[in-house]
């Protein structure tokens, strides 16, 4: 039985931690990141005879490392590269949970937009064009209600289709103005000279535009060999605790 790995990322109070208990039940287990005060919860679920292990980041309103959470949040995505990245958006505040989503979508393109809380925003009268919403952003996007267990299966449909590479989607660029443009574009050879393509380099060249200390310091942990993300051993529901991250 195969197996893939799953960010979940997203605000906070977006109904994240209802989706990830309610795919991974008893499977999962809580601790700590190492030398953080972040907590960790980590689990598994099964769907069409394959196995995926999902953890739950921090809720987040960007990935800026202005905070343990953003860090260890950002880290996870750009080291650990996950088969999948879901990004969990709560359907009545779209706009503003979106600025996360484009934020992921400069780090992996191996990512699903889950728009939660559709019940909710039905009832309030907002109506939401997935299929357009989908066109924009260049990834699959689905509208569910974890609390209501609503469209979940077709959530881990598009989850399957990307971690196999049946769907590769091609999310969307945004474009900073002319003079920031040209700055990337100065500073991908010299980013791709000394990282390879291990990471993506105009997400990095936009760090270092803005100066982010935190990246730099964890770039340098991995490529001296050190892991970026360990944690410690937490309480376990279902199954004893994993090794670490590296």
């Amino acid at each position: 039985m195969s197996g893939y790995s799953v960010a979940l990322a997203g605000n906070p109070n977006t109904g994240k931690s209802t989706l990830f208990n309610l795919l991974t039940g008893l499977r999962q287990h809580t601790g700590n990141w190492a030398g953080k005060t972040v907590s960790l919860a980590e689990g598994e679920y099964t769907f069409k005879e394959a196995s995926y292990r999902i953890i739950d980041l921090p809720g987040t309103y960007s990935l800026y490392s202005n905070s343990a959470d953003e860090e260890v949040a950002r880290d996870y995505i750009i080291f650990e590269q996950p088969d999948v990245t879901i990004v969990v958006l709560d359907a009545t505040s779209l706009e503003r949970n979106l600025n996360l989503a484009l934020q992921v979508l400069e780090m992996t393109n191996r990512v699903v937009v889950c728009i939660n809380l559709i019940d909710e925003a039905k009832r309030l009268g907002i109506q939401i064009d997935v299929p357009k919403l989908e066109q924009k952003l260049g990834v699959p996007t689905v509208a569910v209600s974890a609390r209501s267990e609503l469209n979940i299966d077709a959530l881990l449909e598009q989850v399957e289709a990307v971690a196999t590479g049946r769907i590769n989607p091609v999310p969307l660029l945004v474009d900073y103005g002319e003079e920031i443009e040209e700055k990337l574009k100065l500073l991908a050879p010299s980013i791709e000279k000394t990282l390879g393509d291990r990471f993506p380099v105009r997400w990095v060249a936009l760090r270092l535009l803005d100066e982010d200390l935190s990246l730099f310091e964890s770039l340098k942990k991995r490529m001296n060999g050190e892991p970026s993300l360990p944690r410690k051993g937490g309480a376990s529901h279902g199954r004893p605790a994993c090794h670490e991250l590296a």
